[in-house]
């Protein structure tokens, strides 16, 4: 958008629907329509933050119906360069506790019929996702929940599922035994279409439940949205805070690989 410009991009997951006081709300339209609700431009420790709340301010969103490459092309369209992602996540692991944080590194998709790629011909490109969360963000975001004094598991494995019903337990056993710490609905496609933009990218999960239980303990309920719901809200503070510390941590200057994703991706005519 002409004369609006944001360094940090924020996208919320339940429970987070505002980052700022009195924000400027931006009515953004893109090519693949808009984004999930107006952003909102603010400021955090004096660098500029563009906001959107991934479910719509009033939660009216479900995850298989987010437009997730309108969010991304609203984000790139303020110029942002890193992405921070703020998500609630299901345990898959007994020393997952509820109320941890976790920091990706790895994702498995699972997810089925959504919109993944801005790529869809004439121009064929293909992006490296070996990697595909941003290392220097990540290393910033262990060192923020240090001082922070959060509880974190620093290289989880967050498998990411179509929604909006949660798993059954052969599905959560399943998918522990593939290599998930943590699952989700909404991390996939979100993070590629990042990459696809050369954003940095990174999440910060909060654990809200176990899931379908841990078949190794039968006292373990599945989830429910109710408890998803309490377990963060109870966190919100805490997320908060550690996204202001992070955004103040991280150099003005990239220098990691992000910037540089779609280098060699082009397929030349």
């Amino acid at each position: 958008m002409k004369g609006k410009n944001a360094e940090f991009g924020v996208i919320g997951g339940s429970g987070v629907y505002s980052l700022f006081d009195n924000p400027e709300e931006l009515d953004i339209n893109t090519e693949y329509g808009k984004p999930s609700d107006k952003v909102s431009l603010g400021t955090i420790n004096g660098r500029s933050v563009a906001f959107i709340p991934r479910h719509g301010k009033d939660h009216t969103i479900p995850p298989h119906k987010i437009n997730y490459r309108a969010n991304i092309a609203a984000l790139d369209s303020l110029g942002v360069k890193r992405l921070i992602s703020i998500t609630a996540v299901g345990s898959l692991r007994m020393d997952f506790v509820p109320g941890d944080f976790a920091l990706p590194t790895q994702f498995i998709n699972m997810t089925s019929g959504r919109a993944d790629t801005f790529y869809d011909g004439p121009q064929v490109t293909h992006v490296s996702t070996a990697f595909p969360y941003c290392p220097e963000m990540h290393k910033m975001a262990v060192r923020v929940s240090d001082y922070d004094d959060i509880k974190y598991h620093e290289n989880a494995t967050i498998i990411a599922i179509n929604g909006p019903r949660f798993s059954t337990m052969a599905e959560s056993k399943m998918f522990k035994n593939m290599g998930a710490d943590i699952i989700n609905m909404t991390q996939y496609p979100e993070v590629t279409l990042a990459r696809e933009r050369a954003m940095c990218y990174s999440t910060i999960a909060v654990v809200t439940d176990y899931d379908a239980g841990i078949e190794e303990d039968q006292h373990i309920q599945p989830v429910s949205f109710e408890d998803v719901g309490k377990r963060f809200a109870s966190s919100i503070e805490k997320v908060k805070k550690m996204v202001t510390d992070l955004i103040n941590e991280i150099p003005k200057e990239r220098s990691c690989t992000c910037a540089t994703a779609l280098d060699n991706a082009v397929v030349k005519k």
